[in-house]
């Protein structure tokens, strides 16, 4: 299962037949800092983050949400329809809440 920033990072750098010494220049770090992420005993700085996202073509969403949360983009939705959504979501959350009293 891939869930932490870390294990996000190896899969897509494997996926990518990346080393971690190519990743780690191009992100102008050292490779034991790619390897320190990897191992989830450090995490990345919000720049290398969206660097990541960039060579990787993923979303922050991707490295930020944890497995047990569900991140959908709204943001194609005009403003209207995102207002329904997200009343939609609240109002469940609250009927969720009361529910488990």
């Amino acid at each position: 299962m891939i869930s932490g920033i870390g294990d996000k990072i190896r899969y897509l750098r494997d996926k990518s037949g990346m080393t971690q010494t190519y990743l780690a220049k191009r992100l102008g770090i050292s490779r034991s800092a790619v390897n320190l992420w990897e191992m989830s005993l450090s995490t990345p700085s919000l720049a290398n983050i969206v660097e990541l996202t960039q060579i990787f073509h993923v979303s922050a969403d991707y490295f930020l949400c944890d497995q047990e949360r569900l991140c959908v983009d709204i943001t194609s939705l005009e403003p209207e329809e995102q207002e329904i959504v997200l009343k939609l979501v609240d109002c469940l959350q609250k009927k969720g809440a009361t529910s488990n009293h």
